[in-house]
């Protein structure tokens, strides 16, 4: 096994662990250890961390699930629409993209600097709704708000195309849309985000699956061993650690690294 392989399956751990900790923010590192630490085609990379998040998310999932801290019913409004979305994307969408978008003088736009540099700018956004606390919606008891359907449906959509298009779970935008516009208290909100994650995410995988992509399923596998090992190792840190102090300090980091990607794949790619 080669070292940078290694190393790779190390840093996996800590996807998990974000999952774990945050219930959310795992796709936001796997992509960026497989392309730079594994060496993983972007295209590819983000496949894989469909898989490895799905998979990773699910069973964190179940486990909110025996908390009753999951609203299926919110699981079906929201993630249908998400998982056609996702979907329709890996299956459609991202095969259509041309390699070479454009050329200007030195510079050359791939479909692989394309993509690295939309998920940069979707970490850069993920690492604000961090930084910055989420206002929990008050519900009093016996009450029974209004739900907007048709904007939790346009937001599934939505985030079904960013997640797809990035290999991100899309829980950082997942959790808030639940928050305002679905009403959920913010326990229930990670619980069910972590469900809606893994089927969207499985299901884009089988876009990529059903095409001419080649896996490295040896590789998968073990990655998203790591991440599971990951997950339960943040669920112990997280009940020692105050989650609010976790998420901003995770936050800064994920936004020095969205600002990196955008350097290196500008100017020094």
């Amino acid at each position: 096994m080669e070292t940078y392989n290694i190393i790779g399956y190390i840093l996996a751990v800590f996807v998990g662990m974000t999952l774990g900790m945050l219930g959310s923010g795992g796709s936001i590192l796997s992509v960026p250890i497989l392309v730079y630490v594994m060496g993983i085609e972007p295209t590819l990379a983000t496949a894989y961390s469909l898989f490895v998040i799905g998979t990773t998310s699910l069973i964190g999932g179940i486990h909110k699930a025996k908390q009753k801290l999951v609203d299926f019913n919110k699981v079906i409004l929201f993630g249908i629409p998400a998982v056609i979305s996702v979907f329709i994307t890996r299956k459609i969408i991202i095969p259509r993209i041309p390699e070479i978008i454009f050329t200007f003088e030195s510079f050359t736009l791939s479909k692989s600097i394309l993509i690295m540099i939309i998920f940069a700018f979707v970490m850069i956004f993920a690492s604000v709704r961090m930084i910055r606390p989420l206002k929990e919606t008050v519900i009093l008891d016996g009450e029974n708000p209004k739900l907007n359907y048709y904007k939790i449906v346009a937001m599934g959509i939505f985030i079904g195309l960013i997640s797809g298009f990035v290999g991100a779970g899309g829980g950082f935008l997942i959790v808030p849309t639940l928050l305002f516009f679905a009403k959920t208290p913010m326990k229930m909100a990670v619980g069910t985000s972590l469900f809606i994650v893994s089927l969207q995410s499985l299901i884009g995988f089988t876009g990529d699956i059903m095409g001419n992509q080649i896996i490295d399923w040896e590789l998968l596998q073990l990655f998203t061993l790591a991440s599971i090992i990951g997950i339960f190792i943040g669920n112990f840190i997280s009940k020692k650690v105050e989650e609010e102090k976790l998420k901003t300090a995770f936050g800064w980091f994920v936004f020095a690294m969205g600002i990196y990607i955008i350097i290196k794949e500008i100017f020094l790619s």
